[in-house]
């Protein structure tokens, strides 16, 4: 099938006044816990992790760099950005120049992602006005205490629009703890019990809560599959192990990039590459050369350069596996592109 990109529409949605209700401090790019990466260097299997199943090897990639072989008519480098949030003012103020600038660098797809379940028409509207946007629906945890008690039910109804393809943010975030550790894991188990009512995967948010987020992922699994991922990872690598014996993906932001992160490098070179996503978690972290600037989905292509180098694959190579992989996580946006005859992945 021929793979033809859409050009992103520049009619911005209508302005909420809301736009300005969450701020995150930009993420330090350190790990801490050197002892924990003891596994890593390209084994997973050092730490007692075990992988089995059909994802248990990483994917049979044959590199191809050469232009020709690139369908006609297709960016040599197509990707997705598979999580930021285009309704933040950084982003929002700017919009059309925003997604003419991700088109122009082949980003396909973008993920706005909630942070607050009473924003879901401003998401919605965002995917709605944009043939190259999804969105998400749920409550991030720096955000739990203010929506403590929006129930299972609740998300997994506005989670049928068509173009709301998983639930989250949600998860736990022990650095800011900008909610009590108790309501982050009390909602952080309800968005699993969404994720797997709805079959849509879980965004999962986890920040200095190692320790508790295995646990609580360990449990819930075993109460029940869902899927779902680390995203913007810059955990330890015991989690990202746990995650991937479980069967959840591992993306990878800006953090990657910067001088001072060879541990989360060391991390991504042992995740199997059919568990790879990247993302922006734009407008923060922007990747190398571009920190401390403003970050938006064009720049995921910065991380994909790297992931690709860490890897040890072409950049044709990592955009095809991380969209494949993409599309394999998230099954309603391939049903709804393959609706439009716009279906990416391979």
């Amino acid at each position: 099938m021929k793979r033809t990109w859409p050009q992103c529409s520049a009619v911005a949605p209508s302005r909420n006044a809301a736009n300005a209700e969450i701020c995150f401090d930009s993420r330090a790019a350190t790990v801490t816990a050197k002892s924990a990466l003891t596994f890593v260097g390209g084994l997973f299997g050092k730490a007692g992790f075990h992988f089995s199943g059909p994802c248990s090897k990483k994917a049979d990639i044959t590199p191809d760099r050469n232009p020709e072989s690139v369908e006609e008519g297709a960016h040599p480098h197509m990707l997705v950005d598979s999580h930021c949030h285009l309704d933040f003012p950084d982003l929002q103020s700017r919009l059309p120049a925003v997604l003419d600038a991700a088109s122009a660098a082949g980003i396909g797809r973008m993920v706005t992602i909630s942070t607050f379940v009473s924003r879901h028409d401003t998401y919605r509207e965002l995917a709605e006005a944009h043939e190259a946007v999804f969105f998400t629906i749920g409550t991030h945890p720096h955000n739990a205490a203010s929506e403590p008690d929006v129930p299972a039910e609740r998300l997994v109804e506005l989670a049928r629009h068509p173009r709301c393809i998983a639930i989250g943010e949600a998860g736990l975030d022990y650095h800011y703890d900008k909610s009590p550790r108790d309501v982050q894991r009390q909602v952080f188990r309800t968005h699993i019990a969404a994720a797997r009512s709805a079959q849509l995967p879980l965004i999962i948010h986890a920040r200095n809560a190692d320790e508790d987020m295995i646990e609580i992922l360990s449990d819930e699994m075993g109460r029940g599959r869902f899927d779902a991922v680390l995203h913007c990872f810059s955990s330890g690598a015991k989690l990202a192990a746990v995650g991937v014996e479980l069967g959840l993906y591992v993306s990878f932001s800006g953090i990657l990039t910067f001088k001072n992160s060879e541990d989360i490098r060391e991390i991504a070179a042992s995740v199997p590459r059919d568990r790879l996503l990247v993302e922006t978690d734009a407008p923060y972290l922007a990747p190398m050369p571009y920190r401390g600037k403003t970050n938006e989905p064009a720049y995921v292509a910065q991380t994909a350069r790297v992931l690709a180098e860490v890897v040890g694959v072409g950049e044709a190579d990592i955009a095809r596996i991380t969209t494949d992989n993409f599309y394999r996580l998230f099954r309603k946006a391939k049903a709804a592109d393959a609706d439009r005859g716009t279906a990416f992945a391979s």
